[in-house]
């Protein structure tokens, strides 16, 4: 089985987490080598109409100033995915019931891990 396959798996748990209004942050960590780019977040807009997310480029270097957008999850969906395996090894859903983690590793294998959550309460961008 493929990274691809567990990575389905793991974006169902974040969209599950999103429908039960206990998404709080997504974060995209452990970068391939020494890279400018450090960390992508997903922060949750909830909203009436739509349920939209801020996406954030964070770099390492202070004169680098971070990239934030505004986007449907579909569209972060894409720009995470093209962001798997070429940058980033870890992806962490951070919700009110628990914190999951989806790694993959240096054959392609990708992992799902449930622990208990970090944050308490949601905090919209």
């Amino acid at each position: 089985m493929t990274y691809q396959n567990d990575f389905i798996v793991f974006w169902e748990k974040v969209k599950e987490s999103i429908e039960a209004g206990t998404f709080a942050k997504l974060t995209m960590a452990k970068t391939i080598g020494k890279l400018e780019l450090k960390n992508i977040f997903l922060r949750p807009i909830y909203s009436d109409d739509e349920f939209q997310v801020l996406l954030k480029y964070s770099f390492r270097s202070r004169e680098t100033e971070d990239i934030e957008e505004e986007m449907t999850l579909e569209d972060a969906l894409v720009i995470l995915k093209s962001h798997l395996k070429t940058t980033f090894l870890t992806v962490i859903l951070f919700s009110t019931t628990k914190d999951v983690t989806f790694k993959v590793n240096k054959k392609g294998i990708g992992t799902i891990t449930e622990n208990h959550p970090t944050f308490k309460n949601v905090t919209q961008a």
